[in-house]
C-alpha cells in the first residue's frame, strides 16, 4: 500500500469518524427536545401528526418541520466544512448554531 493510500484512507476514516460524532450530536439534540414532552424519541413525538388532541397535533407538526430546519442545516454547513469553505467547528458550537425551537 502506498504511503499516498494509506494517508488518503486515514483522512477519510478521520472525515467519516467526525461526521458520525456530528451526526450523533445533531440527534441527541433533537431527542433532548422531544423528550422535554415524555416522548421517548422524536421520532415517536412526530408520529402524533394528524393526532386528534390539537396541542399533540401541534406540537408534532412544529416538531416535524424544525427537524427538517436541523438536518437541512447541517448537512449544508458541513458539506462547507469539507469543501474547505468554512472552517470544522467544535461540535457543541456546531450544535448551538442549530435552529431554535420554541414548543407551539
Amino acid at each position: 500500500m502506498s504511503r499516498f493510500y494509506r494517508e488518503l484512507t486515514r483522512a477519510t476514516e478521520a472525515a467519516a469518524n467526525a461526521l458520525a460524532s456530528y451526526s450523533g450530536a445533531i440527534q441527541a439534540h433533537l431527542e433532548s427536545k422531544a423528550s422535554e414532552r415524555d416522548c421517548e424519541s422524536v421520532q415517536s413525538a412526530v408520529s402524533h401528526s394528524g393526532d386528534p388532541n390539537a396541542q399533540f397535533a401541534a406540537e408534532a407538526e412544529a416538531l416535524f418541520v424544525w427537524r427538517s430546519a436541523v438536518w437541512s442545516y447541517a448537512t449544508a454547513e458541513l458539506e462547507k466544512v469539507t469543501a474547505g469553505e468554512r472552517a470544522q467547528p467544535g461540535i457543541e458550537e456546531f450544535v448551538g448554531e442549530l435552529p431554535a425551537f420554541v414548543w407551539p
